[in-house]
């Protein structure tokens, strides 16, 4: 075997299956790559149509008895027996070639890559509202740039950031870097997000390789639910508070204070439009903003990473 492909999960074995049926329809041979399936805690029915699922498709089913993605995505990484794996959403279907072209990204001449994070193009479950704001598509894990190189420099667009749905990592470097942390990440209801991107700078600032390539390239299911106002107004506020979490992961707590100020202003002016009923559109621009300066003020001053939050990513593994 030369890649571990891993898909987190919960409760949702429908697309679990979308993306399985995407993996055997690859260019390569079916013993270049193994498939680990993380049952990231599913209720009982979806647990048993995922025990189906995995061996119809020659998956290893990890179950998890605690749920988050980070944790998922860990497990993923020690059950790993090659030196590579490649993650993807399990609401992902990648490209006929998607196995093909890591292989040989992962193999070209030169520095070896630690991570690799790929294209992400939609595949809507319903049209993309005209209210939505076209700044705003990296929230749905929608990238489209085409091209390649180290993030952070000047052959990649500025912020331009990896996600998990679409991304390849080294498993020592991996493993060595403490894994995704585990106080930034979907864990139940919540939407904290940028476990990935705070793996990623932080294999980066220690001297890693961290690139782009669009040739890897992923199609995100897009569900109809998150096309509503609500949904991109919870969004944004988990991103005000991910901001900050990583930040302070990654040993950037004062970049947090120099940013406070303008947050604060945001939320001042802003706070009125939060009387607007949540499934309207109207000043729907001053509402994200608020939104988002309201979940970066709360983590500022009320949130830290605690020693419960660190201890998620320490749950013994259920094979």
């Amino acid at each position: 075997m030369d890649l571990t492909v891993c898909i987190c999960t919960r409760d949702r074995p429908r697309y679990v299956r979308d993306c399985l049926d995407g993996l055997r329809r690859q260019t390569v041979a079916r013993d270049r790559f193994t498939i680990c399936l993380v049952d990231s805690a599913s209720a009982p029915a979806a647990e048993a149509e995922l025990v189906s699922v995995a061996a119809e498709h020659g998956a290893k089913l990890i179950r998890l008895d605690h749920p988050g993605v980070s944790l998922a995505r860990n497990a993923g990484a020690w059950a790993a027996r090659t030196q590579f794996i490649a993650y993807i959403d399990d609401d992902a279907i990648p490209a006929a070639d998607w196995v093909e072209t890591i292989l040989e990204a992962i193999a070209q001449p030169g520095r070896r890559p630690a991570l690799i994070g790929g294209r992400i193009l939609p595949k809507w479950e319903a049209p993309l509202p005209p209210w939505w704001p076209s700044s705003l598509k990296g929230v749905l894990s929608i990238i489209e740039h085409e091209g390649r190189g180290e993030y952070r420099t000047s052959s990649i667009p500025k912020g331009l950031e990896p996600y998990g749905a679409n991304m390849v990592v080294h498993v020592l470097s991996l493993l060595a870097a403490g894994g995704f942390g585990g106080a930034v990440g979907r864990y139940g209801n919540s939407l904290l997000s940028d476990e990935d991107v705070q793996l990623a700078w932080t294999l980066q600032d220690a001297g890693y390789s961290v690139r782009y390539d669009s040739r890897i390239t992923v199609h995100h299911q897009i569900q109809a639910p998150r096309m509503e106002p609500g949904w991109l107004l919870s969004r944004l506020y988990w991103q005000g508070a991910s901001t900050v979490l990583t930040r302070r992961l990654l040993h950037e707590p004062a970049t947090v204070w120099r940013e406070l100020p303008r947050r604060l202003l945001v939320a001042s002016l802003f706070a009125p439009t939060a009387l607007i009923p949540r499934r309207s559109t109207v000043l729907l621009a001053a509402r994200w903003r608020l939104a988002y300066a309201t979940g970066f003020i709360r983590a500022t001053f009320g949130w830290h990473v605690t020693a419960a939050a660190k201890a998620r990513a320490k749950v013994p593994v259920a094979a």
